[in-house]
Parts: C-alpha cells; structure tokens; sequence
C-alpha cells in the first residue's frame, strides 16, 4: 500500500517545506503547489524557499512545481494539505479534480474557521470523502528543527490503521520516527486546542509570570483538552502520549511556536491586529479561539483557558486582568 504512490503537497509554508525534506529521502519525486508563480520562479533559481527554511536546500530537478492546484493533484494518489486553515476553503474552492480515489492528509494542525470544522469534517462534508481515507499528521515537531534534522517524533491518525501504518512508513527517515492512531478526531482538536493554550503561554510569559506559573497553566491545560475531546469524541485514548501531551508542550514552550510568539506580543501590550501584522505568519490559534468558542457553546465543557484567550483576543479584555481571573480558577 503506497509503496509507488505519487504524493502532492499542498502549501508553501515552514511546516509544507519541511515534509517535502523529509517525503524526498523516501520518494523519488513530489507535485507541490504554490500559490505565486514568483516564489516558484525563485525556488527554482535558487533551490530554497524564499520564504521559508531557507537554509534547505532542495534538489529541484525532483519537484513538480505547480500554481494551478488541480494540475497539482490530477496524477497524484496522496495529497498532503499544508495550508493555514484560514485559507483553505478559498485553495479548495478552486479544485476541480475528482478526490473520491485519493488518500487525504491534513498537516494542518488548525480549524476551518467560517464552519467550526477540524479539516477531516470539512473534508468529509464539503468533498463526500469516507473518513477512512482521510490521515493526520500529529506533532510533537516543529519545521524549524526537521530543517536542522533534530530527532521528532510524529503520530500519523487515521481510522484505517493499515493506511495509517503505510504513509507513516513514507515519512520514516535518519531523524524522522512515526507512531499510528485511530483517532482522527482526537488528534486534530488536540493540535487546534494546545495552539490556544500556546498563545495563553505567550500571553503569560509577557506579563512576566514565570516558570512555576507556567507548569500549572500547561498541566490545567492538558485536562480541558482531555475534557473536550472526550466529550466531543468519546473513545478510550491515552492523552499523556505524544500526540496530545507531547504537542502542548513542544508548543507551549518552543522558541519556534509561533502561536506562543504571538501570545507573548500581546501579553507585552501589542494589539491582535499589530502583532498579527509583525509576525508574518499565521497564528492558528488566534482562528481557533473563536471557533473553539463557539463549538464548546454545544458542549458546555469547562474550559476557562480557552475561554480567557478569547476574551483577551475577541473581546478586549485586558491580558493583565483576565489573566489575574484565570489564577483564580487553575489548580
């Protein structure tokens, strides 16, 4: 099962950079698509990203540059999608090319905000796919440690362990090690929650509380995000393992995080919009706050770390003082 299978990335970002390092020790080439034909042009002049990890060197002569994405995926049999969740539903607007005999992976780690869908929903709603042909890929890892090939485990989830068990086997490599799970639906509401958390990390961290502090909001943390995906998702699952525990706090705590960079901007008085616009990147966390708000307004899980993240993000509340509430209501 995918021992000759074409792959696709879709996405030009840090995290779509790096699976393409690590799928070229295993494939002998892959179909990537870009949205702008000028990062290709330069990509290909000079055999990096220009945008991102730009200390990977690739060689070119094995990608399949393409700008029109149903080019992309028209030959391919697995098609990772590795575009911020923000932007997902406009990328896929455009896709004409039938999916139903494809395997499906998310890389995304975020929420498709306009629905309150994890990706695996969006995908199983929006394009009829079974959830059985749809992957995920779970941290801990971060890009900028695959560029400098630090040893990172991923968990690849999908219902169908076998196909689970094959592409896993597709990312195996020197610094590369992969684990499988059935759990689809744990896993990426798990990578959509601890972003929340990261940026509640950041925020604290601004305000100067320190480490002691730090370990109670993150060990608070992992049981709201036990909380939730038991309710929404009910199934036996260990959420000490590195899937759900291991991406908290590699996201909590990374100086790579990008959600817990953000954090901490607006925990030093940036405003969302301010520090949106310095990062250069997209905080996933800050999309998945509202949406996780929203969901949880079904739920009616106890969640007042994600619920202070809102506040401070969507409803002005200053970091200082929602924060101060929060102590009140940790353990």
């Amino acid at each position: 099962m995918f021992a000759n299978s074409k792959i696709a990335i879709l996405g030009s970002g840090s995290w779509a950079t790096a699976l393409a390092k690590i799928l070229l020790h295993n494939v002998d080439s892959i179909n990537w698509y870009f949205r702008s034909s000028d990062n290709v042009e330069q990509f290909n002049r000079f055999k990096h990203n220009p945008n991102y990890l730009r200390g990977v060197e690739f060689d070119v002569n094995r990608i399949h540059f393409f700008t029109d994405i149903n080019q992309a995926v028209e030959d391919v049999d697995i098609i990772i999608l590795a575009i911020p969740s923000a932007f997902l539903k406009d990328a896929m607007s455009d896709l004409k090319v039938d999916l139903n005999n494809k395997f499906i992976v998310s890389a995304i780690k975020g929420i498709v905000p306009e629905d309150n869908l994890i990706v695996g929903q969006y995908l199983h709603q929006f394009f009829n796919i079974p959830y059985e042909r749809i992957g995920v890929i779970a941290g801990p890892c971060h890009a900028e440690e695959v560029a400098l090939e630090r040893l990172s485990y991923l968990t690849i989830a999908c219902p169908d362990v076998k196909k689970a068990r094959a592409f896993a086997f597709r990312l195996e490599c020197p610094y590369i090690r992969t684990h499988v799970s059935d759990d689809i639906y744990g896993t990426e509401y798990a990578s959509v929650l601890k972003n929340i958390v990261a940026i509640a990390s950041g925020i604290v961290h601004g305000l100067r509380y320190g480490d002691n502090f730090q370990a109670v909001l993150i060990s608070n943390a992992i049981q709201e995000i036990k909380r939730f995906v038991d309710k929404v998702h009910p199934i036996t699952r260990d959420i000490k393992s590195s899937a759900y525990l291991g991406d908290l706090l590699v996201t909590a705590y990374s100086q790579f995080s990008r959600n817990r960079t953000f954090g901490t901007m607006i925990g030093k008085g940036y405003s969302v919009r301010t520090a949106q616009l310095e990062m250069h990147m997209i905080a996933e966390g800050y999309y998945a706050a509202k949406s996780i708000k929203e969901i949880n307004e079904e739920f009616r899980v106890n969640m007042p770390i994600a619920e202070a993240v809102y506040n401070i993000l969507y409803e002005n509340i200053s970091p200082a003082i929602e924060i101060r509430l929060l102590t009140e209501n940790l353990r």
